[in-house]
């Protein structure tokens, strides 16, 4: 790999702050095992470097291809995944979900109260297929979230709705028919399983398996050979451990690599967050989306789609104004949400750099920015639970930002 900060438009001291501030904060004072971090800017690549160690417990040293548990930063590729489909002519986005799950027809709207005594009405519109994209269904996490309680949660227990991988897809999408809507549909914003119900909706668009369906039209042609709902035995020494922090905010394991679930095929492939991949894997994604979908040479989703699915979907509003319980990969204020990646409306308001930019993150603390205007994307990699313990996306981009200069 060519490193040329400064071909790519940086200052090159600037730059190399990422790994002084990295190791000062946060892996001298063992705040986090270890971490990557990309930059790339104009199609060339102007930082990269792996630090600290992926296994605390095995003494192994972080890799250029250690393999990352990405949860929500599946989010995005389950998104991409279904508007392949949308460009098809297969479905239009105010399609009612219920046209390819008859059983969600019954939804109902949670008026008041919990449990048996809870009172429902009929929703106001049909819940479609972009509500389910941009988190405005009316569907939850389902109690799943921490420190996150809403009113309608003890229904999913009550439906036997589970974040373990028991169900199929169909099933799991079956029984999320049963559980009431927390707001009409299109009204509010909630962070929830809906992007599960895409990835089953790939599945029944399509007519092929979810995984089956990501292989071939995207990890195949991205080359991501290491992204994945499984990890196999010959790749398991390059799986990081996954940690959090103890009531003394010393580092804890949280899963360990040999005994992790990610090492048996799940029966539901979840789209919201089941995959895990590499610097490398996810590197190709976004150099796909900053080009406009296009990699190698091959359009693999067109321009407009893209911008489409890039532009805030919540009207006028902000995630402050429109987001129900508060948690999300992303500050609310002055950000916007499309099909599967939020957007900084208004750097003013949310008080950061990089208006225009799309993105996401992930549970373990893994992160992603790409922005058009500069033609630059940033991929953060490390797996701390939760990824609201420290802000490492606030604190990146501002180091990342001021280290442009002008030719």
């Amino acid at each position: 790999m060519i490193i040329d900060p400064q071909a790519a438009g940086f200052c090159p001291n600037k730059l190399d702050r990422l790994s002084t501030h990295l190791q000062d904060r946060y892996l001298a004072p063992k705040k986090i095992a270890g971490c990557q971090v990309l930059v790339k800017r104009r199609g060339i690549t102007a930082f990269s470097t792996s630090l600290g160690e992926m296994d605390i417990a095995r003494n192994t040293a972080m890799a250029t291809d250690t393999i990352f548990r990405i949860y929500s930063m599946t989010k995005p590729i389950t998104s991409v995944a279904l508007m392949m489909l949308f460009e098809e002519g297969r479905f239009q986005l105010t399609d009612p979900v219920f046209k390819f799950i008859p059983s969600w027809r019954a939804h109902r709207v949670w008026v008041e109260g919990e449990g048996a005594s809870m009172i429902t009405r009929a929703p106001q519109s049909p819940l479609t297929i972009q509500h389910l994209l941009c988190h405005t269904a009316g569907l939850t996490y389902g109690g799943f979230l921490p420190g996150l309680e809403l009113p309608v949660d003890s229904a999913y227990g009550a439906a036997g709705i589970s974040r373990d991988g028991i169900d199929t897809l169909e099933t799991f999408a079956e029984k999320l028919a049963n559980v009431p809507l927390l707001y009409d549909p299109g009204t509010r914003w909630s962070y929830s399983m809906a992007t599960d119900v895409c990835g089953y909706l790939v599945e029944v668009i399509s007519g092929q398996p979810f995984e089956q369906f990501l292989q071939e039209r995207l990890f195949g042609p991205l080359e991501m050979p290491d992204t994945g709902f499984t990890v196999s035995d010959e790749k398991l020494d390059r799986f990081a451990a996954c940690y959090d922090r103890g009531p003394d905010k010393t580092l804890r394991l949280q899963d360990d690599p040999e005994t992790s679930r990610y090492r048996k095929p799940p029966k539901a492939p979840s789209g919201a967050g089941g995959l895990v991949s590499t610097m490398n894997d996810y590197s190709r994604f976004c150099d796909m989306l900053i080009q406009r979908g296009v990699f190698n040479g091959k359009q693999l989703i067109s321009r407009p789609t893209l911008e489409l699915m890039t532009k805030n979907h919540l009207g006028q509003f902000s995630l402050a104004q429109k987001a129900v319980g508060g948690f999300s990969e992303t500050s609310n204020e002055g950000v916007g949400f499309g099909l599967g990646f939020a957007s900084t409306m208004d750097a003013a308001a949310s008080g950061t750099v990089g208006q225009g930019d799309f993105y996401w993150g992930g549970l373990a603390s893994t992160l992603f920015w790409v922005d058009p205007v500069e033609d630059l994307y940033t991929i953060f990699m490390a797996q701390l639970i939760p990824s609201s313990t420290f802000d490492f996306r606030g604190q990146i981009k501002n180091i990342v930002y001021g280290a442009i200069q002008e030719a």
